[in-house]
């Protein structure tokens, strides 16, 4: 399957730098843009100043401010732009808490490629 998201911006929250290179390298088949925020304060920052991000994969374990309440701040704020929580704990309640907190969606660390490109699809097509 292809992925085409020139048109699409993703904001990934993850504080490892590690980890968003990973990520940035599952999605450059896709031709979107991506941008960077390396915890939930500068995820809220970019949000406010940017209207074209079309999702947002969440980390939850982040500095400053976790996933959990970025996701929560960003609904209260009324901002509806689709988030994908990304965790290395895959327990339900974990699951449960990220979609109580606002997220759309779950994906467990390590993230599996073809997972993550068929969630954002589902999101952003």
């Amino acid at each position: 399957m292809s992925y085409d998201w020139k048109n699409k911006t993703i904001l990934i929250a993850e504080d490892s730098e590690m980890n968003f290179i990973l990520i940035k390298k599952n999605l450059e088949i896709s031709g979107a843009s991506i941008l960077w925020a390396k915890d939930g304060e500068e995820l809220i920052e970019s949000i406010k100043n940017q209207d074209n991000i079309d999702l947002v994969l969440m980390d939850i374990s982040m500095p400053k401010m976790d996933g959990y309440t970025a996701s929560k701040t960003l609904r209260n704020q009324g901002y509806s732009v689709p988030i994908i929580a990304q965790s290395a704990f895959s327990v339900e309640e974990e699951k449960e808490k990220v979609i109580e907190a606002g997220c759309n969606d779950f994906i467990s660390k390590p993230i599996d490629k073809k997972e993550l490109l068929e969630k954002i699809d589902s999101l952003i097509s």
